[in-house]
């Protein structure tokens, strides 16, 4: 009730009342210093123009007026926040422009009709306008190109304005908007203009809108500086950690009796070898090796394979640098066991706590720490930048909900985030988000795993299972997940109806799982055999419950049609290029948001379809196992969109070099 009426026209009216009533008490019992000295002289100088200013520091822009006849309106959004804001203005006499770019937002929030408003203001009703440079979702602090259309389209100067107090509340919001207190010292720093260039070009624009952001960014620090106090987005003051992340650390300190209960627990479930619980205690298992020291991190089976094209070129190109994997799964282990180069070391990573993560860090000192996609732990992040590590993150993603989770804990995230040196996101849209979430410097490059090859097939195996098939048709269910394997065997039993001889291959994501994957199936009356136990393909077998690690090449290379797992439950999807990599038709259930771009474009060209149940598991498997044509077609224009997807691998070596030594070129005497 008390949100309703906050929202209404009634508590807009109040909470501005409040507001202009805070910001006169500031005003009234605070100190002004200007830079220069006739900061507002030089303000107006060049009116009617735009005036820039950074979102998180509007709120004591009204006093700002040009004197004599001239005007200023300040642009607002028509949604949100943005209503109490215009009413506070308002009541300051400062007429408004209703309507804001959308930044990354899809909705319209009125932007092209306030930019039309704007520039007629400017150029027609000799009117300053000021706007916010930076665009709501964020991220905070970097120029949007709206202003930068208007600096080039009214041809005046876009002028940057700095406010700053000594004392101040910061809200957690996408810009730490800045609550400004009473009895402060406040400094208005006004910088030099920027002239936009009246043009269209995108790469003048993109220079003009720069030159925008380096403007107000000094001048927001000088403003800062002025003052004496924090810029509440400086480097030091986003590193600070907040609430929930001094509430995680202590957490993470206190769980020490709990660590080996933990492990038991994961060691009987099969998910963890007991040989080597004391690397996740931070005990290494084996000496640092001489030399410049790579430490990837990749926490599954899906990053392990995008790390491995990455590893696999350092080592061949830089024998001078060494290679330390760790893992946090006995699957990923097993493959790292099996796939890495040789001299590249694999152990488990510590588990995330301040201790075992420094005892990690104290025997291995990797010189350079790269983790994979999604693997953000608080511990791991902050003990490995406290001790100056360059830190990477590649081939990241991160899912809409996880992304909403970290931006509504900006002391969780900011001191997290910021800690990267270089952030490269599978696509812009992730990439934006990490922007949005306090990384300094992320960018995309695509999705590593269209570049990495095929996995591995044994053809002599891939011999032996077509000899025992006989001809029979089959398809496999590849990466499943729990609560996909009865849907499987249902849309098996639903096949067998039109094709009474197919047979049925499952790849469980977590091969421990085999057994009781085929207990399932054996409740559904199907004849289920267990590879890790020896069981042979007989005219019998309904499904083949391959529980194996390192073969799926093998089962994709001899099914003509595969689903990929992880689809019909919400989990998120698996990685679908393996498989077309290895002509395998694919098809995926709706869940797929860990692979929402990669499944979005292959189902956009055809090279991929979606099934929502049994039913239609069924008839999309009988469908391409009974036309080779359009099976044939759908892998085509899927391996066209793969290859139009890669481009990543080349992209994040040559980032990672940058971190490297330099080589050393041996000279021959003559």
């Amino acid at each position: 009730m008390i949100k309703r009426f906050l929202g209404s026209e009634q508590g807009t009216a109040l909470l501005s009342r409040f507001a202009s009533g805070c910001i006169q008490l500031v005003l009234s019992t605070s100190t002004i210093k200007n830079d220069p000295p006739d900061a507002h002289e030089k303000l107006f100088r060049l009116h009617p123009q735009t005036v820039a200013i950074w979102h998180g520091q509007f709120m004591l822009m009204p006093i700002l007026k040009p004197g004599g006849e001239a005007k200023v309106k300040a642009m607002v959004s028509r949604h949100g926040d943005a209503a109490l804001l215009g009413s506070v203005l308002s009541r300051f006499g400062t007429e408004l422009i209703q309507g804001a770019g959308a930044g990354k937002r899809k909705r319209n929030r009125g932007g092209a009709t306030a930019m039309r408003e704007t520039l007629r203001a400017i150029k027609e009703d000799n009117v300053t306008v000021v706007m916010t440079a930076d665009v709501p979702p964020g991220p905070a602090r970097r120029a949007g190109i709206g202003i930068t259309t208007i600096g080039a389209k009214s041809g005046r100067a876009v002028v940057p304005l700095a406010v700053a107090s000594s004392r101040y509340l910061k809200l957690p919001t996408w810009s730490a908007f800045t609550i400004n207190l009473p009895f402060s010292k406040i400094a208005y720093v006004v910088g030099d203009p920027v002239y936009v260039p009246a043009t269209d070009d995108a790469e003048e624009l993109e220079a003009g809108r720069c030159a925008i952001e380096h403007a107000l960014n000094e001048t927001t620090a000088r403003a800062y500086a002025l003052v004496g106090a924090a810029d509440p987005l400086s480097k030091e003051e986003i590193s600070k950690p907040g609430l929930s992340l001094k509430a995680y650390r202590l957490a993470t300190r206190l769980a020490a009796p709990i660590a080996p209960l933990l492990l038991a627990w994961r060691t009987r479930k099969g998910k963890e070898e007991p040989d080597r619980h004391p690397e996740r205690y931070g005990l290494a298992s084996g000496p640092r090796p001489s030399g410049f020291l790579v430490w990837f991190h990749a926490a599954s089976v899906g990053e392990v394979n995008a790390a491995l094209p990455v590893i696999s070129q350092i080592t061949s190109s830089r024998p001078d640098v060494q290679i330390l994997l760790t893992t946090a799964t006995v699957t990923s282990a097993r493959l790292a066991r099996m796939r890495l180069p040789k001299g590249a070391l694999h152990q488990y990573v510590p588990l995330d706590r301040g201790r075992y993560m420094n005892r990690f860090l104290d025997h291995w000192r990797p010189d350079l720490a790269v983790l994979v996609e999604s693997e953000i732990w608080p511990n791991l992040v902050l003990e490995t930048k406290a001790r100056k590590i360059p830190l990477l993150l590649i081939n990241a993603r991160m899912s809409t909900s996880t992304f909403k989770s970290w931006r509504r804990r900006p002391g969780l995230s900011r001191p997290i985030f910021s800690a990267f040196d270089l952030i490269l996101a599978q696509n812009e849209s992730l990439a934006e988000r990490f922007a949005q979430i306090g990384a300094p410097n992320a960018r995309a490059v695509g999705n590593l795993k269209a570049d990495a090859p095929p996995p591995p097939v044994d053809e002599a195996g891939k011999g032996e299972l077509a000899t025992a098939l006989s001809g029979r048709p089959v398809w496999l269910a590849a990466s499943t997940h729990p609560g996909e394997e009865e849907m499987i065997g249902a849309a098996h039993l639903e096949i067998k109806k039109v094709l009474p001889e197919i047979a049925t291959i499952i790849v469980p994501r977590h091969p421990e799982r085999g057994r009781s994957v085929r207990e399932t199936l054996r409740t559904q009356g199907l004849h289920a055999a267990l590879r890790s136990g020896g069981d042979l393909i007989d005219t019998n077998t309904d499904v083949y419950v391959a529980d194996t690690i390192g073969e799926l090449g093998l089962f994709y290379a001899l099914a003509p049609v595969a689903f990929i797992g992880g689809s019909l439950v919400e989990h998120g999807g698996q990685n679908p290029v393996e498989a077309i990599k290895l002509g395998t038709a694919v098809l995926s259930g709706p869940y797929v948001q860990n692979f929402r771009d990669t499944y979005t474009e292959l189902m956009k060209a055809g090279g991929a379809r979606k099934v929502e149940d049994a039913d239609t598991l069924a008839s999309a498997v009988l469908n391409l196992l009974q036309d080779e044509a359009t099976r044939k077609h759908m892998g085509e224009r899927a391996e066209a969109k793969v290859t139009s997807m890669s481009g990543a691998l080349p992209a994040t070596l040559e980032a990672i070099e940058t971190y490297l030594p330099a080589k050393v070129t041996l000279q021959h005497a003559s």
